[in-house]
């Protein structure tokens, strides 16, 4: 398990900036290892220490937990608070930010043990893949001894030549169609997994189809794989993941708070949206068609920008179960310098190796890149300060016509120079200036 320390570093490859959210989310994430090691007596009396974001947008919110996540292969989930309704409304339940959590930890656990069970599931698949073609060659050649035949296929099949052969396959198809629910609700929803209803008394269909020995190794890998999982220890695996290292990352909630109080209309609406939410923080069980899930552990994170609203307007029981508050900074032009230059997987990389494929050498000295920071803090200055996502609108104007004539059949070199910088640079600012025109 990584360190604090070991962690900022990690997020420091992909993010600029932000240190002080960087350290809180670093110790929630430590905490969580150090309760793992803990008797169960007191590990059961320790709750994670919830986290609210407070900064403009593209500054690094969701990146940081989103990585964060990433890094210790934890189940993650990114939702909006403007999504959910109060219960009663049109909407999505609060709770099904825990059932998606759910799914997510599901797919996590399902493709780690696929990983386990796949070198054998291989093996079968050959062998159900050898079968099927002797069987489609057998009525051409009927004077050849099935031994022989068999030896031929194997070796045809080893040696990559029967590829493109075609077998015929059975395709199961689910005999349960997609029941609608008035209200625009879903037995998820509900907590509730049709399938295991009546999926074993209706029985499977089967639909065969023509297929090559290529597209046959893929689904027949992937059914092999998933009879050799048991789905009950798979499903119990990831409830407990969920629970015991699940994140999830509510956004925008800063569109939820009520601003100075009100008393009807939307800040009615918007405070039992938080009221909702709150016994999910506190801790509760919900029902989901895998089973039920616990909250008390679940790390929550949220985050907004609080322009109009602040902190101290969300209502004081919920700001209650988000004891840690960070405060992220505003991008400057040499945050944005660094997101350019030191960022694993940087802009620059990307647009480098996306025209790349077209043939297209592309290369930025250092007197343009410092030209692109200026200009992309200047825009957030006189414009909309959407962060670090002005870069991205600056390098889609600079390389739109390289990126629109690039066709692939000549090789073709740019160098994005301070000259190359200042032709393109009007064309940057009228752009941005005649947006605030458009309805």
């Amino acid at each position: 398990m990584l360190t604090p320390k070991q962690i900022v570093a990690q997020l420091d490859r992909y993010i600029i900036g932000q240190h002080a959210a960087k350290r809180a989310v670093a110790v929630a994430l430590r905490n969580r290892y150090r309760r793992a090691q803990l008797p169960a007596e007191v590990r059961d009396e320790i709750t994670p220490k919830n986290i609210i974001m407070k900064g403009p947008t593209g500054v690094g919110k969701t990146e940081i937990a989103r990585r964060l996540a990433k890094l210790v292969g934890a189940p993650f989930i990114k939702v909006e608070a403007t999504k959910y309704t109060e219960v009663g409304y049109v909407g999505r339940d609060v709770e099904s930010m825990v059932r998606d959590l759910v799914e997510v930890s599901i797919r996590l656990v399902r493709d780690e043990k696929r990983v386990e069970v796949e070198e054998k599931a291989k093996t079968e698949v050959e062998k159900r893949i050898l079968e099927k073609i002797i069987a489609a060659k057998k009525q051409t050649a009927t004077e050849v001894p099935i031994e022989v035949l068999r030896a031929q296929c194997e070796f045809e099949l080893k040696d990559g030549k029967l590829e493109d052969f075609l077998i015929e396959m059975d395709i199961t198809q689910s005999a349960i169609k997609n029941i609608n629910i008035p209200g625009g609700m879903d037995f998820q929803m509900m907590g509730m997994d049709i399938g295991s209803i009546f999926g074993d008394v209706l029985p499977k269909k089967t639909k065969k189809r023509q297929v090559t020995v290529h597209v046959a190794r893929k689904e027949m890998l992937n059914e092999e794989m998933d009879k050799l999982i048991d789905n009950e220890a798979l499903q119990q695996e990831a409830i407990t993941r969920a629970e015991q290292h699940g994140i999830i990352f509510i956004d925008e909630i800063d569109k939820i708070a009520s601003k100075g109080g009100g008393g009807s209309g939307p800040e009615v609406s918007r405070e039992g949206v938080q009221r909702d939410i709150l016994p999910i923080v506190e801790g509760s069980t919900i029902q989901t068609k895998h089973g039920p899930i616990k909250t008390d552990y679940i790390l929550f994170i949220a985050a907004g920008a609080f322009h109009i609203s602040r902190v101290q307007d969300l209502i004081p029981e919920l700001q209650g179960r988000f004891p840690i508050r960070v405060e992220l900074q505003n991008l400057g032009k040499d945050d944005f310098y660094k997101i350019l230059t030191q960022t694993e997987n940087s802009l620059i990389k990307q647009y480098s190796e996306l025209l790349a494929v077209d043939k297209v050498s592309l290369s930025f000295d250092a007197t343009a890149l410092k030209l692109i920071a200026e200009l992309a803090e200047q825009e957030n200055e006189t414009q909309e300060n959407i962060g670090a996502r002005r870069l991205s609108n600056i390098m889609e104007i600079l390389l739109e016509d390289i990126a629109f004539n690039a066709d692939g059949k000549e090789p073709h070199t740019l160098k994005v120079d301070k000259k190359f910088i200042t032709d393109n640079q009007s064309q940057i600012i009228r752009l941005t200036d005649l947006r605030k025109y458009v309805l």
